[in-house]
């Protein structure tokens, strides 16, 4: 199980609890399919189990439930590509299963008690875009796009939001700098780590994806309609350049502003404009649009394209998830829906300035309010209290960062 941390700091990093209660009190809000999961990887959940029929009623029931969760992973895998901004082939690291070591995820002590009110029923997946030449997936690169998908398992609804990169954050580690750096130092559990103990909250799984894909995943989908702005075209159209040069093929400008279809390479340019207004913050946007919009198509798929694209897309990944309970759910990926997206710090509650030699910085104002908001805006939890921990980061934070801010 996740280790879960007092409230509470020392010298180098948050205390992790050890206590039995903690471990053997804990039901996750949409883990039970993974209940059995240790720390060297599922030992009664998963497939391949070797505990026979033991507790066979419960164990109907959490796979039944695991299904629910599984079905809407395919398309997640497929989205998710969607916002990936890379600036080459991934060719050098093949992606593919990591075991995740739940013991090694940090979850913030009190988070526990919201995974049996507020949190129950939710499933949190971390999604990270790699930025990386030389095609590295597992960690020495930073996350150039970090997304956080809820998903109510009762209701199919799902909400996105993305952790802008250069955010000012705790890394997991008491140290602090832009977010993006913890993929950097310690890979996908020390990212996880650092949303959990910021945001509060319970992530245990992830899919990290590259640029190799994205091109052929929303081409084999027809492509995606987005509405161009006149001043995002010619930025869109060098990017294209780039990229075509990279991939070795052709490319197609987009002549004309308005609402129209994209191909792949298109959509994937108009992911990376950063220009022409709104910086970091409207690029975040875009990437949240073309995911909404490949969610479009891949409702118009069927079972047997999604399963092709699903096949392609795992070879570019790198996810605690497993391929083959995907396929075998794609059945009913219709029923989730994406219902909205955000981004994270929200407008009202973030700044932006150079923060001595960590550079220019996206900075939460007040980390505490902003995870009130979250938490209100994922789970409609209007009362929510951050734990100690959050409230220490947010302490630091303005510390570290309030002699540089006008």
């Amino acid at each position: 199980m996740a280790k879960y941390i007092e409230d509470e700091y020392e010298e180098e990093r948050p205390r992790k609890k050890s206590s039995s209660g903690s471990k053997s009190g804990r039901k996750p809000s949409g883990k039970s399919s993974q209940s059995g999961r240790s720390s060297g990887g599922k030992s009664s959940g998963g497939k391949g189990s070797g505990s026979g029929k033991k507790g066979s009623g419960r164990k109907k029931k959490a796979r039944k439930q695991r299904r629910r969760i599984i079905i809407f992973i395919v398309e997640i895998i497929v989205l998710v590509i969607a916002v990936v901004v890379l600036y080459s082939v991934l060719t050098a690291t093949k992606g593919g299963k990591m075991e995740i070591k739940e013991d090694d995820i940090i979850i913030n002590d009190t988070v526990q008690q919201e995974e049996e009110a507020t949190m129950k029923g939710y499933r949190n997946i971390a999604l990270f875009g790699v930025d990386s030449t030389t095609g590295a997936l597992t960690k020495n690169t930073r996350s150039d796009s970090i997304m956080i998908a809820s998903i109510n398992q009762d209701t199919g609804e799902c909400k996105l939001v993305s952790v802008y990169r250069d955010t000012y954050l705790n890394l997991s580690n008491d140290s602090y700098n832009k977010c993006n750096a913890a993929y950097a130092k310690g890979g996908p559990e020390m990212a996880i780590n650092m949303l959990n103990m910021n945001l509060d909250m319970n992530i245990t799984d992830f899919v990290t994806v590259g640029f190799a894909g994205l091109t052929d995943t929303i081409d084999a989908l027809g492509g995606v309609y987005i509405d161009v702005d006149d001043n995002e075209k010619n930025h869109l159209n060098n990017y294209q350049i780039c990229m075509a040069e990279n991939l070795h093929r052709d490319y197609t400008p987009v002549s004309s502003a308005g609402y129209q279809l994209l191909n792949g390479l298109q959509a994937t340019g108009y992911c990376r404009v950063r220009y022409g207004g709104g910086d970091d913050f409207r690029r975040a946007e875009r990437q949240r649009e073309v995911i909404q919009a490949v969610a479009d198509q891949a409702k118009k798929a069927s079972v047997a394209s999604l399963t092709e694209i699903a096949n392609s897309v795992f070879e570019e990944t790198y996810t605690s998830l497993d391929l083959s309970e995907i396929i075998e759910m794609l059945g009913d990926v219709g029923k989730y829906y994406i219902s909205d997206t955000a981004g994270f710090p929200r407008e009202e509650n973030r700044a932006t300035g150079t923060i001595g030699s960590k550079g220019s910085c996206v900075v939460p104002v007040s980390l505490e309010e902003n995870v009130k908001w979250l938490h209100q805006y994922l789970f409609n939890d209007y009362d929510y209290e951050p734990s100690a921990t959050v409230k220490t980061c947010s302490e630091q934070i303005y510390s570290d960062t309030n002699g540089y801010l006008k």
